[in-house]
């Protein structure tokens, strides 16, 4: 059978321990105004600070937004666009979590085509380049630094919404481990967790078939040969040193391994896309305003349970890549979901979404919201309605796996 497919990265990833050292170089390249996304750990993490010395002392004018909040309400995306109209910048730089990275790229947005970003909510929407954007992630979970994906809360519509572009991928990502080693264990879990349900949603995900102009119509494609390949390296990466990772923080090791994971993990899916635990996480989400990461590991072994019959092959391709062996597929398909959920288990992810704070009542309209995300909905191989997101909401409300295979 012919093989096609897509990869969409930034132009070059520099990737290290020490990589931040070129930071200031690289910046130099786009110009002599910066306008950095951040939070208050840029004051905070002494190697943070010292990077933003760096650059300063390379004749770079710099100017800070250092109030970054989780999940990006559109208040504070405005805040920070209008601080970086003031200053007229050359160039945005991320530094910090998904959501600094994710600030970046919006604010980019915004300096370049206008303050209503409802216009561009969806796929391909954003009509032209933007300013460059360098990501510098400090976390290792959301694979933002390189991908075309920014995802923002709308008051308006009571949720997280996205904004999916080729145009949001950064220019430049650098990816220096040694920035996650302060990164505190809780944190460390629910953004490894994170990256691994972005490596198995796009290594499960539809796979559709070849047609020259799909990639030009769709942001995110399905499962191809070259989301694969990453999703692989994700996976194998993420079992043998997430747990490690929260455990030993100080593993540089560990941390190198679990960083280079989420990145091959937002390579994957910034091409593949992600399915039903993204979409079922997003009303979790706005009802219990609990982390993202958290809430689509939480949903993950229920996913699978749900998608085990028609990706036999991929889980046991999963279990093998967590270091099982043999050559039953059908029973390695099945252990490859007690490897995830014990893995998560381990490093204190919650059992069901009632540990969230959904009730009981909640679930139907759970399962009524997720269907709006027609495109996560879609890119589930096995299909999905209400009854099913309802079946898959319920069971994982009450810890039963058992309910998804009848």
């Amino acid at each position: 059978m012919a093989i096609h497919g897509t990869i969409r990265s930034p132009r070059a990833i520099y990737f290290g321990s020490g990589q931040r050292d070129a930071v200031p170089v690289i910046v130099r390249q786009f110009g002599t105004r910066a306008f950095l996304c951040s939070d208050e750990r840029l004051q905070q993490d002494p190697k943070l600070s010292a990077l933003v010395e760096a650059i300063r002392g390379t004749g770079i004018q710099i100017e800070t937004y250092e109030r970054t909040v989780a999940e990006l309400p559109l208040e504070c995306i405005h805040e920070a666009a209008g601080v970086a109209k003031d200053f007229n910048p050359d160039v945005i730089v991320g530094i910090g979590g998904g959501s600094c990275l994710d600030l970046a790229k919006l604010v980019s947005l915004v300096l370049k085509h206008g303050d209503d970003l409802s216009i561009f909510y969806g796929e391909f929407k954003v009509p032209s380049p933007l300013l460059p954007v360098i990501a510098i992630p400090t976390t290792a979970g959301t694979g933002s630094e390189v991908t075309p994906v920014a995802v923002l809360g709308d008051p308006a519509r009571k949720t997280k919404v996205g904004i999916s572009s080729p145009y949001l991928v950064p220019e430049i990502s650098v990816c220096d481990p040694e920035l996650t080693l302060t990164c505190p264990p809780k944190l460390t879990a629910i953004a490894g967790a994170d990256a691994m349900t972005h490596a198995i949603e796009a290594f499960t995900a539809i796979k559709r078939p070849f047609a020259p102009e799909l990639a030009l119509k769709q942001v995110f494609v399905g499962k191809n040969i070259q989301s694969d390949a990453q999703a692989r390296v994700a996976i194998a990466a993420l079992a043998g040193n997430l747990k490690k990772a929260v455990s030993e923080g100080s593993d540089s090791e560990a941390r190198e391994q679990v960083m280079y994971g989420a990145m091959a993990a937002g390579l994957a899916f910034g091409v593949a896309g992600t399915a039903a635990a993204h979409a079922i996480q997003y009303p979790i989400g706005a009802l219990t305003k609990t982390a993202h990461g958290l809430g689509v590991a939480t949903l993950m072994p229920y996913v699978m349970e749900y998608n085990r019959p028609v990706s036999t092959p991929e889980f046991a391709e999963i279990a093998r890549l967590f270091g099982a062996s043999g050559t039953d597929d059908e029973k390695l398909a099945d252990l490859a979901i007690d490897l995830v959920a014990k893995l998560f288990a381990d490093i204190g992810i919650p059992a069901t979404i009632a540990d969230l704070g959904i009730t009981e009542g909640q679930l139907n309209w759970v399962a009524e919201q997720s269907l709006l995300s027609a495109r996560l909905v879609n890119n589930n191989r096995r299909p999905l309605d209400h009854a099913a997101l309802l079946k898959i909401a319920t069971a994982s409300f009450s810890g039963d796996r058992d309910h998804l295979r009848t």
